[in-house]
């Protein structure tokens, strides 16, 4: 027996629903049956086709200009204007499953905040304006929390932080940023309670460092994260260093940042780490959290991860089109980008 791995292409169908209609012929009464319901209202696309576009759009990063080109290819022609109004039209359909997930996410009680920047037409031709999208990650799988996992995504025009602030005016809990400015309210108002990431503070220090020296310093970071009891250990042994892999336990680490690390010496050069010393020495009480809280994770990362498919889809579609394209973009990265956290879709 041979067996050959091959490829058939997928298919379109036309599903035809025949509604049979009855008249009584003493009243005169015509009845039919009802009409199937569809995902546009007098839409010709069904469920199944919006689901291949947006997908196709939002997870696999093909602009609609291309997915024409492919449908063109099996001789259905549609025109990019067309399939930019089926993608509208599943995210307005969609916008109470987005509202759910958005009360399921901000209602726990830790999360991972991080913000892109994106563009879309401005006012004029040619012209274009800078916008930005939070995202909020929910991920307890480190140490095996009873949630699943769940991102949730906002647009909004500008990078004030009175939209942050409005996003999470009902959570309460812990949030892990990078020191973005704009979390200051927040975390002053005392109701959510800041976790650094070390992520950052490392990057920090492989940018400042000469390139001579950064294999090394990023060899030692990764085998440090990689056998820390925050990423592998239980929520009883991460806060205490109990288990045999720790390199780095509770008890070494300094709970105060020694005041001259961050100085030159007297009549020395100044140190090109300094700038990734003084990020972390202004955090350094944020930055220890996660060493006190074993369901608290040392960097950011969650958040940057559900933000690498905005960023590869800016290379291929560059724009959102619009603010409301914008938000549309936003609740449908918010479903697929959960369910890629739970292994629905790839």
């Amino acid at each position: 027996m041979t067996e050959t791995l091959d490829y058939v292409p997928g298919r379109f169908e036309v599903i035809r629903h025949i509604r049979t209609k009855l008249s009584c012929r003493a009243c005169d009464t015509v009845i039919a049956a009802p009409a199937p319901d569809h995902a546009i209202a007098r839409g010709r696309a069904g469920a199944g086709l919006l689901a291949h576009i947006v997908v196709s759009k939002y997870d696999d990063h093909l602009p609609l200009y291309r997915q024409a080109e492919i449908f063109a290819r099996d001789g259905i022609s549609l025109e990019t204007s067309t399939l930019s109004g089926w993608v509208g039209a599943p995210a307005a359909a969609l916008k109470p499953l987005v509202d759910a997930l958005a009360v399921d996410v901000l209602g726990g009680d830790s999360l991972h905040v991080e913000r892109h920047t994106g563009t879309s037409p401005g006012a004029g031709y040619r012209k274009t304006k800078t916008g930005r999208l939070w995202t909020y990650v929910r991920d307890e799988r480190p140490f095996a929390g009873a949630r699943p996992p769940a991102a949730l995504f906002f647009y909004s025009p500008d990078r004030r932080g009175e939209h942050s602030r409005n996003h999470s005016k009902n959570f309460r809990g812990v949030i892990h940023a990078d020191g973005y400015a704009g979390f200051n309210e927040l975390f002053a108002a005392g109701r959510i309670v800041e976790a650094g990431c070390w992520a950052h503070g490392g990057a920090n220090s492989l940018m400042s460092t000469p390139p001579s020296a950064r294999p090394s310093l990023k060899k030692r970071s990764t085998a440090s994260a990689n056998s820390t009891p925050s990423r592998r250990s239980s929520t009883d042994h991460r806060p205490t260093g109990d288990d045999s892999s720790v390199s780095c336990s509770q008890s070494r680490l300094p709970r105060r940042w020694p005041s001259g690390l961050s100085k030159p010496c007297a009549g020395s050069p100044a140190n090109p780490s300094r700038p990734a010393f003084r990020y972390m020495r202004a955090r350094w009480t944020a930055l220890v959290r996660s060493f006190d809280d074993g369901c608290l994770g040392l960097d950011n990362n969650p958040a940057e991860r559900a933000l690498h498919c905005v960023a590869i889809g800016r290379k291929n579609y560059l724009f959102a089109g619009s603010d409301a394209g914008s938000h549309r973009a936003a609740a449908i990265y918010s479903l697929i980008e959960s369910a890629k956290l739970n292994g629905l879709i790839r």
